[in-house]
């Protein structure tokens, strides 16, 4: 099972729940269980200059990733302010507050499980509390304090450029594997949100394809989510074949077998998220090998 949609900034409303407790904040819905997801809500939100959204907390976890503006957020008594390419995430019943400086923020926020639907439960609630801000804090991927937040940095998925030497001072150098950029077949991984920075739900990462990478037809046990930002993709979901561009959004469930191949002569780049998270063994299931142990089966018989 799989779910094709688009971001249509337009399109975002007020959610009535959130009207008494926010100023100029807009969400544009795009993967819910309305859609057939159970374990991520995906949205974009917005708010308006000097807009904010009061003292919140949910039974789900979140993450933020800023597509424009800077977002102040508050939590565990600091304020940290969020630029563009810039995520962070928030545990499950922690308490926290968003805020827009001088101009429009958007961004894309990520939840796990959805969030609920059926009215008979409650999992967003708005405590009434003052957070008092802190003085902002920017994201410093160098300091050993700051594990919350992360910046996506494009010069990251250069492998020209990490074939050389980067300065000490170089906030953008990978401390560990746990952050190093993972290539293969034409194909770059960069995560962002896991549970190095306390996500326990759900994961966040960067996917860029070269010209002519590939990605073989598979499945996961857990559900995914695409949110194209550059170039065009060809992909195979389910036996349909789809071309994807920015601001498509692709969600596939457990068990929709997918592949993408970037035929173009530009770099593909999207956003990706998963939920759960993948477990230790076994998170692919590459439909060739099975059919390659089929055919070996079948030669094997017809002996």
């Amino acid at each position: 099972m799989y779910y094709l949609t688009k971001i249509d900034d337009a399109s975002a409303l007020t959610p009535e729940d959130f009207a008494p407790a926010s100023s100029g904040y807009r969400r544009q819905s795009l993967i819910s269980r309305a859609t057939g997801s159970p374990h991520m809500s995906l949205s974009v939100g917005h708010l308006a200059a000097h807009g904010h959204v009061d003292a919140t907390v949910h039974s789900f976890e979140v993450s933020l990733y800023v597509f424009a503006g800077t977002l102040a957020v508050t939590m565990h008594g600091e304020t940290t302010h969020l630029g563009p390419d810039h995520a962070i995430v928030v545990p499950v019943g922690v308490t926290y507050s968003l805020r827009a400086l001088d101009a429009h923020v958007r961004w894309l926020q990520m939840s796990a499980p959805g969030e609920l639907d059926d009215g008979r439960r409650q999992d967003t609630f708005f405590t009434g509390d003052s957070l008092a801000e802190s003085a902002p804090i920017i994201p410093d991927m160098r300091d050993p304090r700051f594990s919350h937040a992360v910046r996506f940095d494009a010069a990251s998925m250069d492998l020209k450029k990490l074939a050389h030497g980067a300065a000490v001072a170089d906030p953008t150098v990978s401390p560990s594997m746990a952050t190093a950029l993972l290539a293969y077949s034409g194909i770059g991984v960069r995560m962002l949100i896991d549970q190095r920075v306390g996500a326990q739900l759900h994961t966040m990462f960067i996917v860029d394809y070269q010209p002519t990478a590939i990605a073989h037809p598979h499945d996961h046990p857990f559900e995914e989510a695409y949110i194209f930002v550059e170039g065009e993709v060809h992909a195979l979901v389910d036996g349909d074949e789809l071309v994807l561009h920015p601001g498509d959004v692709l969600w596939a469930g457990v068990g929709a077998d997918h592949g993408f191949e970037n035929r173009s002569n530009g770099l593909v780049r999207w956003i990706e998220t998963q939920a759960p998270q993948p477990p230790a063994q076994h998170s692919y299931r590459f439909s060739r090998e099975w059919e390659h142990l089929a055919d070996k089966l079948h030669q094997g018989h017809a002996h």
